[in-house]
């Protein structure tokens, strides 16, 4: 144990986040006019600026997810978390976040029946070229939308909080004693400080949305499903790449990302391509995101790896700091074919669901809400524990990580989880947390992506 970590454990008490947005599926459903530009342009379209509208197109959002516009073409949209939305339609997909902005120095005002400039483009086709053609900006409004703002609690920019030894021993004393499922110890500090900034990998405000409703159907799909299964050996082959260390940076939802797509390439290759995405050229260069202030899968694995594609790390290594796009200008990019929501759509996910996924095409991104405790699990099936409460709790915040697999241990089942905190922290990298509970939200909000595998050379 270091002497640093014999004075202090370093703690969040609050987080920055990256979009304030704050927008339900109630506030969005309805009638929307689609401002469009012309269509002629390239990935390299700068849409943040104003732009001359060439054409509208009026919409219909219907819940969960289907879409009409005023031709009459059927197409399906999706939240995208609570920051905004995508939808697809009549050979073209258009995405933007809705619009919010800051009334306080602890107050965000969102409008949600406004968006900001978003971007659009054709959708890339079962016989895809990459990137994906015919570009444009747009910007939505809703129709006879509420125009009420609605206010969300931002706590300032957080400080570091200095805990002393005895107080974090008797906090993980507690945990111990109040449950045998799994063991938190100490960790050293070094370890410690580098999970200061996980907790601002997403935003610390997403809406809990309860797993999908089993359906018969669902229950006979589940009883054909393996009991068990583990990317890492699946018939002696791992298809899993190394653990990886985030450091003091937000960019969880980057790391888990460019794993979802490394095991997916593997996959896909069986194993004779084992790539390492460059999660850097992700921090520093997507639109999509905000850096080390925090992103989502569905934005990064999905969206951006379609539109802009993924650079391996040698090219871009990272340096876990917001920076200037630096990325190479010519350089081989692996792109993606398909992405979703698991269940089709945001909200649509169950356990069964993240199952058959897993067998089908391969490991997910989920997001996570992290309570502290989850900090200092070293092995075991993790649940959380209320112990939060008698310590200095970590604000409820966002965490993304990988899914690798599923099991089953004296009747209490799990997923097997690749975590972004190096391989000194839990079972070298991983833990396991209960399965068919939708604990700590882990069955709610899951990504799957596809890579193009003619992208890439051996």
């Amino acid at each position: 144990m270091t002497s640093m970590l014999k004075w202090f454990l370093l703690c969040f008490v609050g987080v920055s986040c990256d979009l304030p947005t704050n927008c339900s599926y109630e506030d969005t459903v309805g009638s929307w006019i689609l401002l469009t530009s012309q269509k002629q342009y390239s990935n390299k379209i700068n849409c943040s600026q104003s732009f001359d509208v060439a054409s509208k197109l009026k919409v219909e959002l219907l819940f969960p997810n289907y879409v009409v516009d005023e031709h009459g073409n059927v197409g399906t949209w999706t939240m995208i978390y609570n920051q905004g939305f995508e939808v697809i339609i009549n050979g073209r997909r258009y995405f933007a976040f809705q619009y919010s902005f800051q009334v306080s120095p602890t107050q965000w005002a969102s409008k949600c029946s406004e968006t900001f400039n978003g971007w659009v483009h054709d959708i890339v086709p079962d016989h895809p070229t990459f990137p994906p053609k015919n570009w444009g900006c747009y910007r939505g409004k809703k129709l006879n939308g509420e125009t009420k703002l609605k206010i969300s609690e931002v706590p300032p920019v957080s400080v570091l909080q200095k805990q002393p030894l005895w107080k974090v021993k008797n906090y993980v004393n507690q945990i111990n004693s109040v449950q045998s499922s799994w063991k938190a110890s100490v960790y050293d500090h070094s370890i410690l400080s580098n999970m200061v900034n996980w907790r601002r990998g997403s935003l610390r405000q997403l809406p809990r949305i309860k797993p999908r409703e089993l359906t018969d159907e669902m229950k006979l799909m589940s009883e054909k499903l393996p009991v068990s299964l583990d990317w890492r050996n699946k018939d002696g082959v791992n298809y899993i790449s190394p653990i990886r260390d985030q450091g003091n940076c937000g960019s969880c939802y980057a790391f888990a990302s460019m794993a979802l797509l490394e095991a997916g390439v593997r996959i896909l290759s069986n194993n004779t391509l084992k790539p390492v995405f460059s999660t850097q050229n992700i921090v520093s260069c997507s639109q999509y995101s905000q850096g080390c202030e925090g992103g989502f899968p569905y934005l990064v694995a999905g969206k951006y790896a379609q539109d802009f594609g993924v650079i391996e790390e040698s090219q871009y290594p990272y340096t876990g700091n917001d920076s200037k796009c630096n990325a190479p200008p010519k350089v081989e990019r692996t792109y993606v074919s398909s992405f979703g929501y698991v269940g089709g759509f945001y909200g649509g996910c169950n356990e069964v669901l993240m199952r058959v996924a897993l067998n089908k095409i391969g490991p997910l991104a989920v997001n996570i809400e992290v309570y502290s405790d989850l900090q200092f699990y070293r092995s075991g099936i993790y649940h959380h524990t209320e112990v939060d409460y008698k310590f200095n709790p970590f604000e409820i915040t966002n965490h993304v990580v990988v899914v690798v697999g599923y099991g089953e241990e004296n009747g209490q089942k799990y997923w097997i989880v690749k975590n972004s905190w190096g391989e000194e922290w839990g079972e070298k990298g991983y833990f396991r947390i209960r399965r068919g509970t939708d604990e700590i939200a882990i069955e709610s909000l899951v990504v799957y992506a596809v890579p193009h595998l003619l992208n890439l050379k051996k």
